[in-house]
């Protein structure tokens, strides 16, 4: 046993039998359950509804795909944590009302989301909705310090205040557009909230102090696994703008919340490298409009995504997931190096994420494998009806 407790310690776990590392893994399982089982009669049901996405010059689908996943992964997310929450509650009192304030602004842009993927909804609403959630945060004591920033000048209080709350507001606003314009190739956003999530936990759980993100975290990559298996490619249902605004907005949050704080002074810098991918992606994409002269470049979809360039490369939506997926690793190593997390935490997260994800990706192709075999069977049999 004390062997097992010098082994746990050494990858940031404190006490491997305590209620705290068993309540994330009893969260992380729900989700992961929940989400797993709950898509199939989700689809079925989207399929009846009509929510989905229909085949066009961008997709990558040749006939109807249902778009309703993130009402899964939502699902999923939502009672894990409340399972979480029944097992172990949070005693401090800002805290809760932060997470409850996470929650509460998660909800409102998966409705957002759905409604979009469904009816549309113009940019300029879209937008709106997005500023007023991260208000809600804002009042809740969530935001960016500006004076906490390294390479700036301290400012005056009169100063720094209202640039805090614009950066906070940008950096809500813009990481989960960020998110949402990755979301165009089979896996590649789920397995990239997978990735990061497991990175952002990893690192939270060296700090006494950061339970709650820690709970939050395991409860969105948990959902984020369960719901992969059906999204690797080829997919069954796909997360639509609800899924992709779930993921964007609550790692953004959670990364107000504290999780990766290691001084006052690099506060945002681990963060952007851990959520690297998606930044660049973005902002390569509106550089890019904006020199080919589109003056809404978020307005104007095209394929210069990350993501539609090493498709082009690779000519394989599983290839060109699991790319990305290395690549969003990487930066997450980066990341929790400069936090200073230990070498064996590090090196234990990323061989965790590495054969979670082989896991999905593998029981999606064995199970389109099974499909395949069985509408074989049912064409041979009518055939033989037919004759």
């Amino acid at each position: 046993m004390d062997s097992l407790r010098a082994f746990a310690a050494q990858l940031g776990i404190a006490d491997p039998t305590g209620a705290g590392f068993l309540s994330v893994l009893v969260t992380f399982g729900v989700a992961l359950v929940f989400t797993w089982l709950f898509i199939p009669r989700l689809r079925a049901f989207a399929v009846q509804a009509g929510w989905a996405d229909q085949p066009n010059a961008r997709r990558l689908n040749k006939e109807p795909l249902p778009n309703a996943g993130g009402l899964a992964i939502f699902a999923g997310f939502v009672v894990s944590i409340l399972v979480a929450w029944a097992l172990r509650p949070i005693v401090v009192e800002l805290v809760n009302i932060q997470v409850l304030a996470i929650m509460l602004g998660a909800a409102i842009m998966v409705m957002t989301g759905f409604i979009d993927d469904q009816f549309g909804l113009s940019p300029l609403s879209r937008l709106l909705v997005q500023v007023l959630v991260s208000a809600l945060l804002i009042v809740n004591g969530l935001r960016i310090d500006f004076n906490a920033i390294p390479f700036l000048p301290v400012l005056p209080h009169g100063v720094s205040e209202p640039l805090s709350l614009v950066l906070t507001v940008l950096w809500i606003v813009g990481l989960t557009n960020a998110v949402n314009l990755m979301d165009g190739v089979d896996g590649v956003v789920g397995g990239v909230g997978f990735v990061v999530s497991m990175v952002l936990l990893a690192t939270a759980a060296q700090f006494p102090d950061r339970a709650a993100a820690v709970i939050l975290l395991a409860g969105l990559g948990g959902a984020a696994l369960g719901y992969l298996r059906h999204n690797f490619n080829p997919s069954r249902i796909i997360m639509g703008d609800a899924g992709a605004y779930l993921f964007g907005f609550t790692l953004a949050a959670v990364s107000l919340l504290g999780t990766l704080k290691f001084s006052a002074g690099a506060s945002l810098i681990v963060p952007l490298i851990v959520l690297a991918l998606p930044v660049l992606d973005t902002t390569q994409v509106v550089i890019g409009r904006l020199a080919r002269g589109i003056r809404n470049p978020l307005g104007h979809p095209d394929k210069t995504h990350i993501h539609h360039r090493v498709l082009a490369r690779t000519a394989s939506a599983r290839r060109t997931a699991a790319i990305l997926w290395a690549v969003a690793l990487a930066c997450g190593v980066v990341g929790m190096f400069l936090q200073g997390v230990r070498p064996a935490a590090i090196l234990g997260t990323a061989v965790f994420v590495g054969l979670c994800l082989w896991f999905v990706a593998h029981r999606r192709i064995r199970a389109h494998g099974l499909e395949s075999d069985t509408a074989t069977a049912q064409a041979s049999t009518t055939e033989v009806r037919e004759c």
